[in-house]
Protein backbone atom coordinates (compact mmCIF):
# COMPACT_ATOMS: atom_id res chain seq x y z
CA UNK A 1 0.00 0.00 0.00
CA UNK A 2 2.22 3.11 -1.57
CA UNK A 3 1.11 6.84 0.50
CA UNK A 4 0.07 8.76 -2.14
CA UNK A 5 -0.60 11.59 -0.42
CA UNK A 6 -1.38 12.80 3.14
CA UNK A 7 -4.43 14.36 5.34
CA UNK A 8 -3.78 18.15 6.70
CA UNK A 9 -6.22 17.55 9.40
CA UNK A 10 -5.44 15.42 12.31
CA UNK A 11 -7.84 12.13 12.62
CA UNK A 12 -8.21 10.77 15.66
CA UNK A 13 -8.42 6.89 15.14
CA UNK A 14 -9.61 3.82 18.07
CA UNK A 15 -8.17 0.87 16.15
CA UNK A 16 -9.02 -3.13 16.51
CA UNK A 17 -7.77 -6.10 15.35
CA UNK A 18 -9.55 -9.19 15.09
CA UNK A 19 -13.04 -7.38 15.17
CA UNK A 20 -14.51 -9.37 12.63
CA UNK A 21 -16.59 -11.11 15.59
CA UNK A 22 -16.88 -12.47 18.77
CA UNK A 23 -15.24 -10.23 21.33
CA UNK A 24 -14.04 -7.83 18.61
CA UNK A 25 -17.26 -6.99 17.50
CA UNK A 26 -17.86 -5.93 21.78
CA UNK A 27 -14.95 -4.29 21.55
CA UNK A 28 -15.67 -2.17 18.88
CA UNK A 29 -19.44 -1.68 20.27
CA UNK A 30 -18.00 -0.09 23.44
CA UNK A 31 -15.46 1.65 21.74
CA UNK A 32 -17.91 4.05 20.18
CA UNK A 33 -19.39 4.86 23.85
CA UNK A 34 -16.28 4.88 25.95
CA UNK A 35 -13.21 6.25 23.39
CA UNK A 36 -12.72 9.46 22.04
CA UNK A 37 -12.05 8.75 18.54
CA UNK A 38 -13.07 10.18 14.84
CA UNK A 39 -13.12 7.17 13.36
CA UNK A 40 -13.10 3.86 14.27
CA UNK A 41 -10.78 1.75 12.18
CA UNK A 42 -11.73 -2.31 12.23
CA UNK A 43 -8.90 -4.81 11.30
CA UNK A 44 -9.54 -8.64 9.81
CA UNK A 45 -8.45 -10.57 6.91
CA UNK A 46 -12.80 -10.61 5.88
CA UNK A 47 -13.70 -7.25 4.49
CA UNK A 48 -17.33 -8.33 3.46
CA UNK A 49 -17.31 -9.75 7.45
CA UNK A 50 -15.85 -6.09 8.25
CA UNK A 51 -18.43 -4.06 6.29
CA UNK A 52 -21.01 -5.89 7.25
CA UNK A 53 -20.03 -5.55 11.91
CA UNK A 54 -19.72 -1.83 10.24
CA UNK A 55 -23.35 -1.30 8.87
CA UNK A 56 -24.64 -2.87 12.66
CA UNK A 57 -23.05 0.70 14.38
CA UNK A 58 -23.68 4.83 14.29
CA UNK A 59 -20.33 5.74 13.95
CA UNK A 60 -17.22 6.58 11.60
CA UNK A 61 -16.23 3.06 11.35
CA UNK A 62 -13.24 2.25 8.51
CA UNK A 63 -12.88 -1.04 6.94
CA UNK A 64 -9.10 -2.43 7.02
CA UNK A 65 -8.90 -6.08 5.24
CA UNK A 66 -5.46 -7.07 5.91
CA UNK A 67 -4.13 -10.06 6.87
CA UNK A 68 -1.99 -9.81 9.78
CA UNK A 69 0.21 -12.83 9.28
CA UNK A 70 1.40 -12.08 6.00
CA UNK A 71 4.71 -10.01 6.73
CA UNK A 72 3.66 -6.77 4.46
CA UNK A 73 0.42 -6.25 6.48
CA UNK A 74 2.30 -3.72 9.77
CA UNK A 75 3.93 -2.05 7.03
CA UNK A 76 0.51 -0.85 5.39
CA UNK A 77 -1.30 0.01 8.42
CA UNK A 78 1.39 2.14 8.76
CA UNK A 79 1.39 3.78 5.42
CA UNK A 80 -2.19 3.78 6.05
CA UNK A 81 -1.60 5.62 9.31
CA UNK A 82 0.75 8.22 7.68
CA UNK A 83 -1.47 9.20 4.71
CA UNK A 84 -4.77 9.96 7.03
CA UNK A 85 -2.75 11.43 9.60
CA UNK A 86 -3.67 9.51 12.45
CA UNK A 87 -3.49 10.17 15.85
CA UNK A 88 -4.14 6.93 17.53
CA UNK A 89 -6.07 7.48 20.93
CA UNK A 90 -6.57 3.61 21.31
CA UNK A 91 -5.15 0.21 19.90
CA UNK A 92 -6.82 -2.81 20.81
CA UNK A 93 -4.92 -6.07 20.05
CA UNK A 94 -7.65 -8.84 19.62
CA UNK A 95 -6.71 -10.80 16.77
CA UNK A 96 -5.43 -14.01 17.46
CA UNK A 97 -6.49 -18.33 17.25
CA UNK A 98 -5.14 -21.33 18.87
CA UNK A 99 -5.71 -25.06 18.81
CA UNK A 100 -5.60 -27.76 21.02
CA UNK A 101 -3.96 -30.88 20.52
CA UNK A 102 -0.45 -31.65 21.98
CA UNK A 103 2.61 -30.16 20.01
CA UNK A 104 3.45 -33.06 17.42
CA UNK A 105 -0.41 -33.22 16.96
CA UNK A 106 -1.31 -29.67 15.29
CA UNK A 107 0.34 -29.38 11.69
CA UNK A 108 3.70 -26.90 12.79
CA UNK A 109 2.48 -23.99 10.23
CA UNK A 110 -0.73 -23.97 12.22
CA UNK A 111 1.87 -23.00 15.43
CA UNK A 112 4.10 -20.85 13.22
CA UNK A 113 0.92 -18.84 12.28
CA UNK A 114 -0.68 -18.85 15.38
CA UNK A 115 3.19 -17.04 16.87
CA UNK A 116 3.02 -14.90 13.91
CA UNK A 117 -0.52 -13.64 14.56
CA UNK A 118 -0.42 -13.99 18.37
CA UNK A 119 2.76 -12.73 19.10
CA UNK A 120 4.63 -10.91 15.75
CA UNK A 121 1.60 -9.09 14.58
CA UNK A 122 0.76 -7.73 18.16
CA UNK A 123 4.32 -6.84 18.70
CA UNK A 124 4.67 -4.98 15.33
CA UNK A 125 1.55 -2.92 15.74
CA UNK A 126 2.31 -2.07 19.15
CA UNK A 127 6.27 -0.33 17.81
CA UNK A 128 4.18 1.21 15.08
CA UNK A 129 1.27 2.63 16.48
CA UNK A 130 2.91 4.25 19.55
CA UNK A 131 4.93 6.39 16.98
CA UNK A 132 0.54 7.63 16.38
CA UNK A 133 -0.28 8.33 19.74
CA UNK A 134 -0.40 11.09 22.73
CA UNK A 135 -0.55 11.32 26.39
CA UNK A 136 -3.67 10.05 27.97
CA UNK A 137 -4.11 7.18 24.91
CA UNK A 138 -3.82 3.40 25.52
CA UNK A 139 -2.76 -0.18 24.39
CA UNK A 140 -5.08 -3.02 25.68
CA UNK A 141 -3.48 -6.44 24.45
CA UNK A 142 -5.48 -9.32 24.73
CA UNK A 143 -4.16 -12.16 26.66
CA UNK A 144 -5.77 -15.35 28.69
CA UNK A 145 -5.42 -16.80 31.93
CA UNK A 146 -3.67 -19.52 29.73
CA UNK A 147 -0.94 -16.48 30.04
CA UNK A 148 -0.30 -17.62 33.88
CA UNK A 149 0.60 -21.20 33.78
CA UNK A 150 1.87 -23.23 30.98
CA UNK A 151 -1.24 -25.29 29.79
CA UNK A 152 -0.57 -28.95 28.35
CA UNK A 153 -2.71 -29.38 25.08
CA UNK A 154 -3.23 -26.00 24.62
CA UNK A 155 1.00 -25.63 24.65
CA UNK A 156 1.83 -23.26 21.75
CA UNK A 157 -1.32 -20.92 22.53
CA UNK A 158 -0.51 -20.71 26.06
CA UNK A 159 3.01 -19.93 24.97
CA UNK A 160 2.10 -17.09 22.47
CA UNK A 161 -0.23 -15.25 25.54
CA UNK A 162 2.63 -15.77 28.36
CA UNK A 163 4.37 -13.71 25.81
CA UNK A 164 1.77 -11.38 25.54
CA UNK A 165 1.21 -10.64 29.38
CA UNK A 166 4.77 -10.20 29.76
CA UNK A 167 5.29 -7.58 26.61
CA UNK A 168 2.68 -6.04 27.41
CA UNK A 169 3.91 -5.35 31.03
CA UNK A 170 7.45 -4.53 29.74
CA UNK A 171 5.98 -2.29 27.14
CA UNK A 172 4.03 -0.30 29.77
CA UNK A 173 6.98 0.29 31.93
CA UNK A 174 8.52 1.66 28.87
CA UNK A 175 5.67 4.25 28.16
CA UNK A 176 5.64 5.35 31.10
CA UNK A 177 7.02 8.63 30.63
CA UNK A 178 5.18 9.09 27.96
CA UNK A 179 2.01 8.82 30.12
CA UNK A 180 0.30 6.03 27.69
CA UNK A 181 -0.73 3.01 29.16
CA UNK A 182 -0.79 -0.45 28.18
CA UNK A 183 -2.94 -2.95 29.51
CA UNK A 184 -3.23 -6.89 29.10
CA UNK A 185 -6.73 -8.36 29.45
CA UNK A 186 -6.74 -12.30 30.38
CA UNK A 187 -9.95 -13.77 30.39
CA UNK A 188 -11.18 -16.84 30.73
CA UNK A 189 -13.22 -18.93 27.75
CA UNK A 190 -15.58 -17.43 26.24
CA UNK A 191 -18.84 -18.63 23.62
CA UNK A 192 -17.07 -17.14 20.86
CA UNK A 193 -15.94 -18.55 17.21
CA UNK A 194 -12.57 -18.75 19.21
CA UNK A 195 -13.76 -22.33 20.17
CA UNK A 196 -14.61 -23.33 16.97
CA UNK A 197 -11.34 -22.51 15.24
CA UNK A 198 -9.50 -23.85 18.19
CA UNK A 199 -11.32 -27.60 17.31
CA UNK A 200 -13.03 -27.63 21.16
CA UNK A 201 -16.08 -28.88 21.03
CA UNK A 202 -18.21 -30.17 23.89
CA UNK A 203 -16.48 -33.06 25.25
CA UNK A 204 -12.93 -32.25 23.63
CA UNK A 205 -12.24 -31.17 26.67
CA UNK A 206 -12.85 -31.64 30.10
CA UNK A 207 -11.55 -28.30 31.43
CA UNK A 208 -13.80 -26.54 28.64
CA UNK A 209 -16.45 -28.56 29.69
CA UNK A 210 -16.32 -27.56 33.48
CA UNK A 211 -14.88 -24.18 33.79
CA UNK A 212 -16.90 -21.54 34.10
CA UNK A 213 -17.46 -19.06 31.18
CA UNK A 214 -16.63 -15.14 30.41
CA UNK A 215 -19.04 -12.96 29.15
CA UNK A 216 -17.62 -11.64 26.06
CA UNK A 217 -19.96 -8.25 26.04
CA UNK A 218 -18.49 -7.82 29.99
CA UNK A 219 -15.13 -8.53 29.28
CA UNK A 220 -14.57 -6.05 26.22
CA UNK A 221 -16.60 -3.25 28.25
CA UNK A 222 -14.53 -3.36 31.58
CA UNK A 223 -10.66 -4.09 30.12
CA UNK A 224 -11.50 -0.52 28.03
CA UNK A 225 -12.13 0.53 31.09
CA UNK A 226 -9.70 -0.70 33.34
CA UNK A 227 -7.50 0.86 30.34
CA UNK A 228 -8.53 4.17 30.21
CA UNK A 229 -7.58 4.17 33.90
CA UNK A 230 -3.78 3.11 33.56
CA UNK A 231 -4.54 -0.73 34.90
CA UNK A 232 -1.82 -2.72 33.80
CA UNK A 233 -4.07 -6.14 33.97
CA UNK A 234 -7.42 -6.85 33.45
CA UNK A 235 -8.91 -10.54 35.05
CA UNK A 236 -13.00 -10.86 34.82
CA UNK A 237 -14.46 -13.05 37.89
CA UNK A 238 -13.35 -14.01 40.93
CA UNK A 239 -12.72 -17.43 40.01
CA UNK A 240 -10.34 -15.83 37.71
CA UNK A 241 -9.10 -13.67 39.72
CA UNK A 242 -7.74 -16.25 42.28
CA UNK A 243 -6.24 -19.02 39.47
CA UNK A 244 -4.18 -15.85 38.51
CA UNK A 245 -2.77 -15.72 42.20
CA UNK A 246 -2.59 -18.99 42.64
CA UNK A 247 -0.37 -19.58 39.86
CA UNK A 248 2.21 -17.20 41.30
CA UNK A 249 1.86 -19.29 44.34
CA UNK A 250 2.03 -22.97 42.90
CA UNK A 251 5.06 -24.29 41.52
CA UNK A 252 4.80 -24.74 38.09
CA UNK A 253 5.24 -28.31 37.84
CA UNK A 254 1.72 -28.77 39.87
CA UNK A 255 -0.05 -26.02 38.32
CA UNK A 256 0.56 -27.76 34.95
CA UNK A 257 -1.72 -30.37 36.86
CA UNK A 258 -4.35 -28.10 37.59
CA UNK A 259 -4.55 -26.08 34.42
CA UNK A 260 -4.24 -28.89 31.73
CA UNK A 261 -7.24 -28.49 28.86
Amino acid sequence: MDVKYVRGDMVKVCLITGASSGLGEMFLKHSINLIDADEYWIVSRNKDKLDAIASKYDAKIKSVPVDLINESAISEIENLLTQENAQITALINNAGFGKIGKVWEIPYYEQQKMISLNCSALTGLCSVCVKFMKEKSFILNVGSIAAFSPNANLNCYSATKSYVFAFTNGLRFELKNKKINACVCCPGPMQTPFLANANINKCSSHAFDTLPYCNPDKVARKSIIAAKKGKAVYTPTFFYKFYRILAKLIPVKIMMYLSKV
